[in-house]
């Protein structure tokens, strides 16, 4: 019998969602609201959509007093600080994906990638020039015609945070293979991106 996925209800929308569309919050020994997006720390904790505007709902209209039923410290900043951390586990998986070998980098490498059907993503800075992002794009997307997947283009970092996550300059245009570090990564980056992009990225559970 297949394991039942853990649902559970978002504090500010209500709608019930599994937990890997959700974010959990706890409540720190200074009573402050910090996101624990490992599910690791201890106490009561408050589920919310896994999207910035959510997150920035709740802060507005104080859901987490209500759902820890106490006063809480809940920084204005918030929603920010949520992305910042998740942008920081992305980048961490993408180094481990380098150190296994399931990344490489440069237009060139990238295409010959494509061409073996070793690209499982393809990830751009967010600064690259558009011209060679469309042409990487098509050769992908064509790759795929007759796979059985759909194509993962990723634009959430600049060319900075690349290099300085892959210990690598310039780094403008990167391919990841199909591997576990790889799709660690490619969830951990999908995962920030719906949170960037708001809780219209989310179907309605």
């Amino acid at each position: 019998m297949a394991r039942e996925e853990t649902v559970r209800h978002c504090a500010a929308t209500r709608q019930r969602r599994p937990v890997d569309e959700l974010l959990r919050f706890v409540v720190d020994p200074d009573g402050r609201v910090v996101p624990d997006l490992k599910r690791r720390l201890p106490g009561r904790g408050v589920w919310l959509t896994a999207s910035a505007d959510v997150v920035e709902m709740a802060v507005a209209k104080r859901v987490f007093a209500r759902a820890f039923r106490r006063a809480v410290k809940v920084d204005a900043g918030l929603p920010e600080m949520v992305e910042r951390l998740l942008a920081k586990a992305a980048l961490g998986r993408l180094g481990l994906a380098n150190k296994a070998g399931a990344v490489v980098v440069g237009f060139d490498t990238v295409d010959r990638a494509i061409s073996a059907g070793d690209a499982s993503a393809l990830l751009h800075a967010s600064d690259a020039a558009e011209d060679g992002c469309r042409k990487l794009d098509g050769r992908y997307v064509r790759s795929l015609e007759n796979a059985d997947c759909e194509p993962i283009v990723l634009r959430l970092f600049n060319a900075d945070e690349l290099s300085l996550a892959l210990g690598r300059p310039n780094v403008v245009h990167a391919a990841v293979s199909v591997s576990g570090a790889g799709a660690n990564f490619v969830a951990a980056a999908e995962r920030l991106q719906r949170y960037r992009a708001g809780s219209a990225a989310f179907a309605v559970a």
